[in-house]
């Protein structure tokens, strides 16, 4: 079990919006996402990361309107950019059945995940624990894979057969050698909401 006043936890939210969250020991201390929803990991539709280089270049070389290029980021990006698809269910069909860009896109999206694991890693000065949740967090088996493929080293090792097992509860997924916990954790935000309006 995890004692939660002296832990060093990454929460990992992917959905259709994605984030991860760096919790030490009880205290939220990094967020993936910035002064907008935008920011971090790929998303949806929404872009993640972009060196702000690229807004001035639209704008100023390829004529693109400041509400053009937020339409372009938040809403045309992401997933949905490289692939065609939001849905992630679609684009791992896609991948089964030989799509190149949806399994490179799949690819690039856990590169991301990763580079957050490794920074969170660091500023926490170690990992006790990580959590996927919601709805791609929850479900998606090779998601899981993806993300936790080559991580031996931060002592991330996942066991194949309990990904695949992963039901409606909380679910330990990391092998026995594992140093770091890895759990599966269904979100609740209809609860934390009600939670923060009657407090």
């Amino acid at each position: 079990t995890l004692d939660l006043p002296t832990s060093s936890i990454i929460t990992i939210h992917l959905g259709n919006g994605c984030s991860m969250t760096a919790v030490k020991d009880g205290q939220s201390i990094d967020h993936s996402m910035g002064f907008s929803p935008s920011d971090g990991l790929i998303m949806g539709s929404r872009s993640g990361d972009i060196d702000q280089g690229v807004i001035f270049h639209l704008i100023r070389h390829l004529g693109y309107e400041p509400s053009a290029v937020d339409k372009l980021l938040t809403k045309e990006s992401g997933m949905l950019g490289l692939t065609g698809f939001t849905d992630l269910r679609d684009i791992e069909s896609r991948a089964g059945e030989g799509d190149e860009v949806c399994s490179e896109a799949l690819e690039m999206n856990a590169y991301r995940i990763r580079k957050y694991i490794g920074a969170y890693c660091a500023v926490m000065n170690g990992l006790d624990a990580i959590v996927f949740t919601a709805g791609i967090g929850e479900n998606s088996v090779l998601m899981r894979r993806l993300v936790c493929r080559n991580l031996e080293y931060l002592g991330i090792e996942l066991d194949e057969e309990k990904n695949e097992r992963v039901s409606d509860g909380i679910e330990s997924i990391g092998s026995r050698s594992s140093r770091v916990a890895i759990l599966v954790i269904p979100t609740n935000e209809e609860l934390e909401m009600a939670r923060q309006v009657a407090g």
